[in-house]
């Protein structure tokens, strides 16, 4: 029970520093602004300004933060783990996707931005989360986010992780983006990838090999107020996704000492599975076909991984991805 609660609250301290600390952290600058300590506030507008494009620049990661005991207490709680299928030759750079998105993209984290489980799967390689922009714009909660491992999903943020000639670095991108988060129900397999064909180019352009990545149970964390397509709540969440950036799911989950309503993720495992590599040679100048063409081999890998370890995982053999 001791156990429980401790993995408990440290989940708490996640789930809340993450999403609300962006709030917190820029409550706290208009606090130094408007208090006796305003010329903090403006040493900090001087700092933000040199260090504008550093999220963009492969960031500014903190070995010490990646290794904070609390991390080890998130991925228990669940638990979450890493499987890997294949071998990732570090003398390349590579691109992973991440499926699904679900609330809080948490097996992404988990597994990518904290603990020893990638460094010693894949040896040699760095793995870079790309996270929307928007977040690299809040004082102070951008220190802390690229210490963890995260730099921008902006187009010259990917490239320049992707551009190391030595090979050896790994882009993982969440394809589905802030609108699959809106299709994150328990069982749900649909994934927003047909018209997502940005990281392809990508891929192409620096020659960087492709990994499918499927995290199963990522959809099972919470519960979100139904929202079909087509329905007045999907419709204002998805207005609002287009004016702000990032969508709004109505969630819910379990509190701290009870399991009926509250804002704690179920206890359910996570298993992030990486799949093989694609070999992708490098073309400056893809032409559609090319994209096109690559992104159906891609997608076809993403399945075949799904199908090949759902089994493992609980999903009953007569469920299958659906692309959208």
């Amino acid at each position: 029970k001791k156990t429980v609660v401790i993995n408990a609250s440290c989940d708490i301290f996640f789930f809340f520093l993450f999403p609300f600390a962006a709030q917190f952290c820029c409550g706290f600058f208009v606090i130094l602004i408007l208090g006796n300590f305003w010329f903090l506030a403006v040493l900090y507008l001087v700092w933000l300004y040199l260090d504008w494009e550093t999220p963009c620049a492969g960031g500014r990661r903190s070995q010490w933060v990646r290794s904070w005991t609390v991390w080890k207490y998130f991925r228990e709680y669940f638990p979450i783990q890493l499987i890997k299928t294949s071998d990732l030759n570090p003398n390349h750079n590579y691109l992973l996707g991440f499926h699904p998105h679900g609330v809080l993209v948490a097996g992404a984290f988990g597994n990518f931005c904290t603990g020893p489980s990638f460094k010693n799967l894949f040896p040699g390689l760095t793995p870079y989360l790309h996270i929307m922009p928007i977040w690299f714009g809040c004082p102070f909660f951008r220190e802390y986010i690229m210490s963890a491992g995260m730099v921008s999903a902006s187009k010259e943020s990917v490239s320049y992780v992707l551009n190391n000639e030595g090979g050896g670095h790994a882009s993982i991108i969440v394809i589905g983006g802030a609108e699959e988060s809106l299709n994150a129900h328990p069982g749900s397999l649909t994934l927003n990838v047909l018209n997502r064909k940005g990281f392809i180019k990508m891929a192409l352009k620096h020659g960087a090999h492709l990994v499918p990545v499927f995290s199963f149970g990522e959809n099972e964390l919470f519960k979100q107020v139904a929202n079909p397509k087509g329905s007045w709540l999907r419709n204002v969440q998805e207005k609002l996704q287009k004016i702000m950036g990032f969508a709004l799911p109505l969630f819910h989950a379990r509190g701290v000492f009870q399991y009926s309503f509250g804002l704690i993720p179920f206890r359910q495992p996570i298993h992030t599975v990486v799949g093989s590599p694609i070999p992708v040679k490098r073309n400056l100048n893809p032409t559609t076909e090319e994209i096109e063409q690559l992104h159906a081999v891609y997608l076809q890998e993403l399945r075949k991984l799904f199908e090949e370890h759902k089994g493992n995982y609980g999903i009953p053999e007569h469920k299958t991805l659906i692309f959208e």
